[in-house]
This record gives C-alpha cells, sequence and structure tokens, in this order.
C-alpha cells in the first residue's frame, strides 16, 4: 500500500477516542493492590504477558466490576522494514477480545532487524529502539500501522519512545514525525510524557516543541513513569518514582487539551500501594490544574 492510499483510507482519531479516566499498569507483584485501590478507573496490561485462554483472576474481577482493560504491545515492531507478523496481530486482536479492550496499543519503534533476503541471522534486540525520524521511515512505518489497523478489532494508538541518541540525517522533528503519521493513517496517540522528559535530557529535544506540533485531537491517553539521571544520561527505568520534571511535562500537555486517560507505569521496585496511590493522586492534582488553566486560556 502507498502513502497516498493511505491517506485515503485513514479516519480521523479523535472520532473513536474513548474517554478512560486515571489509570495503572496492571502487574502480577501489584494485582490485590489495584483491586482493592479505590478510583481507579483503567488498567493496561502487557499483551505478550496475558493468555487469553487463561486471563488472571484478578484482571477478570476487574473486567467484571466494569474496570476497563487495554492490551500493550511490546513486540510487533511496527517501525521495522518487515510487514507486522500475521501470527503477532491475531494474538494481539485475541486479546482485544478476550479482554473486552476499547483499544489496543503498540510503540513507534523496531525490535528485530535481519532474515529473510538480508542474508543475515535475524536478531531480537530485546529492546524498544528508535525509528530514524526520515521520510523513507515514515512511509515504512504508516504501511505497517495501516496494516496493523486492519488486522485489529479495535482502534490502535502508538506510543512515543524514549531514546539514547539521535540517528544521523534525521529530516523531523519527533511532533512533526507523529502529526505525519496521524495524518496519513488516522492513528490515535499514546503519548508518554517520561519519554519526553528523557528525550529532553538525552537528545535535548524541548518538551513544549513537541507538545506544540502534535495532533492532541488524536490522543489516546498519556504514560507518566519514573527514572533517573546518571552521569548526564536519563534512564526511563519505570522502577522510581515520577520525579517532578515528568509531572511538569504533563502539566505542560494538561494546559493545552484535557487527555482521555492517564496512566501510572510501575516495572519494577514496586513500593506499597499507598505510594502508587499517592503517586496517582499527584497526577490527578495535575490533571485538575491542567483542566483550570486550558479553561482559562480557553475561556
Amino acid at each position: 500500500m502507498g502513502a497516498t492510499d493511505i491517506r485515503a483510507t485513514g479516519t480521523r482519531a479523535a472520532d473513536t477516542r474513548v474517554r478512560l479516566g486515571t489509570g495503572i499498569g496492571w502487574r502480577p507483584e501489584i494485582a490485590d493492590g489495584i483491586e482493592a485501590q479505590p478510583g481507579i478507573d483503567w488498567v493496561e496490561v502487557v499483551a505478550e504477558n496475558v493468555c487469553p485462554d487463561h486471563l488472571p483472576e484478578p484482571l477478570l474481577r476487574l473486567s467484571e466490576r466494569g474496570t476497563k482493560i487495554v492490551p500493550h504491545g511490546v513486540s510487533l515492531g511496527l517501525g521495522g522494514a518487515d510487514r507486522p507478523d500475521p501470527a503477532k496481530l491475531a494474538a494481539l486482536a485475541e486479546r482485544a477480545e478476550a479482554l473486552q479492550a476499547p483499544l489496543v496499543t503498540e510503540h513507534i519503534a523496531f525490535v528485530r532487524a535481519g532474515g529473510g533476503t538480508t542474508g543475515r541471522p535475524r536478531m531480537e534486540a530485546g529492546h524498544l529502539l528508535p525509528v530514524p525520524r526520515t521520510r523513507d521511515a515514515l512511509d515504512v512505518l504508516c504501511e505497517n500501522v495501516a496494516a496493523a489497523q486492519e488486522a485489529l478489532p479495535v482502534p490502535l494508538a502508538v506510543e512515543n519512545i524514549a531514546a539514547l541518541v539521535n540517528w544521523p540525517g534525521e529530516e523531523m522533528s519527533e511532533g512533526r514525525f507523529l502529526a505525519e503519521l496521524v495524518e496519513r493513517t488516522g492513528v490515535q496517540l499514546l503519548i508518554d510524557v517520561a519519554n519526553l522528559h528523557t528525550n529532553h535530557v538525552n537528545r535535548g529535544e524541548d518538551p513544549a516543541v513537541a507538545l506544540g506540533e502534535l495532533p492532541l485531537d488524536a490522543l489516546a491517553y498519556v504514560h507518566v513513569a519514573g527514572g533517573f539521571e546518571r552521569d548526564g544520561v536519563w534512564h526511563d527505568s519505570h522502577g522510581h518514582p515520577v520525579p517532578q520534571p515528568v509531572l511538569d511535562v504533563l502539566a505542560q500537555l494538561c494546559a493545552r487539551t484535557a487527555p482521555p486517560g492517564v496512566l501510572l507505569e510501575r516495572d519494577e521496585n514496586f513500593p506499597p500501594v499507598a505510594e502508587l496511590a499517592a503517586e496517582l493522586d499527584g497526577i490527578r492534582a495535575v490533571l485538575a490544574g491542567g483542566g483550570a488553566e486550558a479553561e482559562a486560556r480557553h475561556g
């Protein structure tokens, strides 16, 4: 499918957005605490970590009481040269249906290389690698996103990732790259404000500039996560409390638009659930303040 065809068939992302509220990444280590915690509107699960035929009982109980569950994929490699693996797409679709998900999400990244006609062994990176912000890379990404959209039973949102360095010869800023992706495919965006902060520290990119270029009417939801700085490098660990600079980026976003959903991510070094609840309260305070600021600006 060419770029022109994608533009013709893409649909406006804002038409299918779902109001999610405030949520947290579901992990088995904190499953009981999430279930007992009031005020959690939805959860996100790593798609590859659940089996549609044997969903964890705590997830089933959340679903039965009306908590929305969004599967978050990590292995499609939409930014890679190959088309998305049909088996991986089918597995993601199965999880969306089993969880009655309102949408599914993945990353703007590549995760493998080689194999096929390259003459080299296929290699799995085990990490989300950044896509060069070039016209050629955008064409490939648009085609892969369109293929994924066609195979999935619910809308797709794609996430900006954190990186250490820029590729040489890049032709667009992150904001423009994502804006053109949305324009050409109609895909929704999952904006990780922690990743915007990471790229500010590691790549010298101003989060305010990126937010100003993004089509925020395509925003599906927002990720918030913690990390740490060492020797001038920000590590997006998902294993530390959310720092104030990340909340500041969230506040900048909320001053521009009311996010349909915001989710706290934590993948390791899990603190007592009371500490996670306090972080969620901090996120809610930013959302409330941002909403008042946006109303004052546009009222």
